[in-house]
């Protein structure tokens, strides 16, 4: 009796225990916040860090946390290196090469978060460094620090900027679609699998009961697939069902050896499905559920954002009457292999990406009537950034990005305070506001970077090297257009047809995460475009420098004129790195006429073109002098041609061509009065590396009637629609006539 009642006192102690700590498990409950101390963050998990601030490289800027749902800066008093090897850590980089003060990426906005920061370096989190305390500051945002971090990534770490979720063992981070046909594990992208996520044993299944489109939605962002389609789940049903029936039979045999023949004929898969069923079969004695409840609203970036119940103790056995749940995927027009898919989902018409390094990555830009613009990047967040990407035809967001990260963008910025639900099909159905001039400007410029599909390319391997051990060459005639996944799908030979098959003719590249971006200032083309006749005699250097038109060889020298068609060109570089020659200076061309260095043969092409495109007059300009004329403000010159000085043009600065100096015009002595196209092209034999080539022309209406010239409509080749483009006008109105 007394053995009777020990028992019963340890059952229920148990039961009083175990189940409010079950249920704790499943639905964790609400936490109150401590309050903060000078050295630790309250609820640190929600913290987040990011680089802003302009002009910058993805691996340096204004550091800034994120901290009780808002952003803010770090004060430089007291800051260190060491202070800025935990942050750069933090933010994924291996280690730190330096550090900034007074705002030199530029002045943030909102909470100074951190002030007399002084940490030994070993820490994990900046949170538990010594400071003020949260929000404990003397400072302004003149004092903003940044960091400049080694240009490579901890391994394995996640990108900053994809939403964080609260800290817990059973936290989803990676997710995956695994196909079960046999056929469909061939096929890149895979589009419909089992959902499958990670955890310290492996992979695990998700429980299909209650599981809901939205809940597809979001795992299909996740994959890089704009939209989900209905999963064909009787299929998958009918798999699991044959899957099963070998060993219901073979278990039968055990117990009736009567019908021991029967079982063996019966217990055979039919022909052709075998091994779809063979491998469902196998894989079903696998399957462990790691979740079994998800309340997606759709407009989640991350499956982890979503509500989910997690399962405890055993559970192979906790999906009862469901089957692991499978999601199918519509992908977008680049990845879909269908070519009736591929013209059915077209781009949108009225959304880019511009400037990125990578598909589904770049600046935001929006069309409105017939010209481009930018987005501003005011309470810019990943749900706005998903409707573009998904808009583009890619998956959510995995990175909001501001402070024109990708890049400044040219012309109007048409959209600001951008706020969308996540269901939107397009940016243009979001709540936002008008751009006045005080508002915005473009280093505020919104870029995104989205979930894109796995292609496996990295197995078509690509290596460089120095080829010294080349023994072979297996492509020949390659020409890209810059739009393509992989080397294969560029034309080439379809035999190697290469007459130079020595080791030092192997192509090689060197990839890099930024580049330049040069565009040139339409509008001041516009406004300084002249006739000028000029006597021959003054002509002898712009001869050597072949600047003249054929004819000019048979003049009567030095006597008589050129026509010249002059402008002044003023070239920026809006990319994220600086513009340098192809060419070392060991290399450069001395030219002693002019007395300067060339550093490129040819940095721009200048043409005057008929209405239908060919060319009636032509001129180029050799790079005599790269170097940052003026820059924007907060930004330092770097290159300057003085004394044999390094050339090239610094982000956000500009080289400014003159129209007063040689060769700096077109030679239209020969040309006929009527109606032509200028265009000015620069970088054209893309010689240096540029983010985006579509930019480098631009273009201009103009009519000669054979002593004056009227230019007006000037405009970068990619600044208007294709009908606005279509429209081009033919018949110009007059804008100026100046004849020297």
């Amino acid at each position: 009796m007394e053995l009777h009642q020990w028992w019963r006192h340890i059952i229920v102690f148990l039961v009083n225990t175990w189940i409010p700590s079950c249920f704790a498990q499943t639905t964790p409950p609400a936490r109150s916040s401590p309050m903060p101390t000078p050295q630790t963050a309250d609820n640190l998990d929600t913290l987040k860090f990011r680089l802003s601030g302009f002009p910058r490289k993805h691996n340096e800027g204004r550091i800034e946390v994120f901290y009780k749902g808002e952003w803010g800066t770090i004060c430089d008093d007291d800051f260190s290196l060491a202070n800025a090897h935990v942050l750069c850590r933090q933010l994924g980089f291996v280690s730190a090469t330096g550090w900034t003060h007074s705002a030199k990426y530029g002045k943030g906005a909102g909470k100074i978060w951190l002030d007399n920061v002084q940490c030994s370096g070993s820490e994990t989190s900046v949170s538990v460094c010594k400071s003020r305390g949260w929000g404990n500051s003397d400072c302004t945002h003149d004092e903003d620090a940044g960091v400049i971090c080694k240009d490579e990534r901890l391994p394995g770490f996640v990108d900053s900027n994809i939403i964080e979720v609260q800290v817990d063992e059973n936290r989803v981070e990676e997710v995956r679609l695994r196909p079960v046909v046999t056929m469909a594990t061939k096929r890149m992208p895979v589009t419909e699998g089992v959902v499958e996520v990670k955890n310290k044993d492996g992979w695990a299944q998700i429980c299909d009961i209650g599981w809901t489109p939205k809940n597809s939605r979001v795992v299909c962002g996740m994959m890089g697939f704009p939209h989900e389609k209905k999963v064909n789940k009787n299929f998958y049903k009918h798999l699991r069902k044959r899957s099963a029936e070998p060993k219901a039979k073979v278990k039968a045999t055990r117990q009736e050896s009567k019908i021991k023949a029967i079982t063996k004929t019966s217990s055979k898969p039919k022909r052709g499905k075998s091994a779809a069923a063979k491998r469902l079969y196998a894989e079903r004695q696998k399957n462990f559920f790691l979740v079994h409840s998800v309340a997606c609203l759709g407009t989640e970036v991350h499956l982890a954002a979503c509500p989910l119940e997690f399962n405890y103790g055993n559970a192979t056995e906790s999906c009862p009457g469901g089957m692991p749940a499978v999601v199918s995927c519509v992908p977008g027009p680049l990845y879909t292999q269908s070519p009736t898919m591929k013209k059915k989902l077209k781009m949108p018409p009225t959304t880019r990406l511009k400037g990125g390094a990578k598909y589904g990555e770049g600046r935001v830009e929006v069309l409105k009537g017939s010209e481009w613009g930018t987005v501003c990047d005011d309470r810019w967040n990943l749900v706005s950034a998903s409707v573009v990407c998904r808009e583009m035809g890619f998956g959510s967001a995995k990175e909001a990005l501001t402070g024109a990260s990708m890049g400044k963008g040219l012309g109007p910025i048409h959209m600001n305070e951008v706020q969308c639900t996540g269901n939107e099909r397009s940016l243009w159905s979001c709540r936002y506001k008008n751009i006045t001039a005080e508002d915005c400007k473009h280093t505020e410029d919104a870029s995104v970077r989205c979930n894109v599909p796995y292609m496996g390319y990295e197995k078509t391997e690509t290596w460089y090297w120095d080829s010294s051990n080349v023994t072979d060459m297996v492509m020949s005639g390659v020409k890209c257009t810059g739009d393509e996944m992989s080397i294969s799908q560029c034309q080439h030979h379809r035999t190697v047809n290469c007459q130079k098959a020595a080791a030092r003719f192997a192509a090689g590249v060197i990839c890099s995460e930024t580049a330049s971006d040069l565009v040139l200032n339409a509008q001041l083309v516009q406004q300084t475009t002249y006739i000028e006749d000029r006597p021959l005699h003054m002509l002898y250097c712009a001869a050597e420098e072949d600047c003249l038109s054929k004819s000019a060889a048979s003049a009567n020298w030095p006597y008589g004129h050129r026509r010249l068609l002059r402008f002044s060109s003023q070239i920026h570089n809006i990319g994220r790195a600086d513009f340098r020659p192809k060419a070392g200076r060991h290399s450069w061309v001395w030219h002693a006429c002019h007395g300067h260095y060339h550093s490129m043969d040819i940095f721009t092409h200048y043409d005057l073109m008929s209405a239908n495109g060919t060319k009636v007059a032509e001129g180029h300009k050799a790079s005599f002098c790269l170097e940052d004329t003026d820059c924007d403000e907060g930004v330092s010159k770097r290159y300057e041609c003085a004394n044999f000085g390094e050339q090239g043009i610094t982000v956000g600065c500009w080289d400014l061509y003159r129209h007063d100096i040689d060769c700096q015009w077109i030679d239209i002595t020969d040309v006929k009065p009527g109606n032509y196209i200028l265009q000015v092209v620069i970088n054209p034999n893309y010689e240096v590396s540029e983010s985006d080539f579509t930019n480098n022309a631009m273009k201009c209406n103009c009519k000669y009637d054979g002593h004056r010239i009227w230019v007006h409509n000037c405009h970068i080749g990619d600044s208007f629609s294709e009908e606005a483009e279509k429209k081009f006008e033919k018949y110009p109105g007059q804008l100026n006539n100046q004849i020297s």
